[in-house]
């Protein structure tokens, strides 16, 4: 993703604000093409792309998207 530093702070607090982890809203704002509005309706509705976009984004095992914990051996 090629973001100005704004930009990744935005998305961070975006993140910080729903519980989410930051890879998953990266993955998010991907999607949305940056659209805020699209990117509420994604993190409200899920989607697997997402998820396997943020997976892609780290080594962790676990990811959360709001109150949900997400494995990584179940993506």
């Amino acid at each position: 993703m090629n973001s100005t530093k704004k930009e990744i702070h935005d998305i961070r607090s975006w993140a910080n604000i729903r519980e989410t982890s930051i890879e998953i809203a990266e993955a998010i704002f991907e999607l949305a093409n940056d659209d805020e509005k699209l990117a509420e309706q994604i993190w409200e509705e899920g989607s697997n792309e997402v998820l396997q976009r943020a997976f892609a984004k780290t080594k962790a095992d676990k990811l959360f998207w709001g109150e949900q914990t997400i494995e990584r051996k179940n993506v």
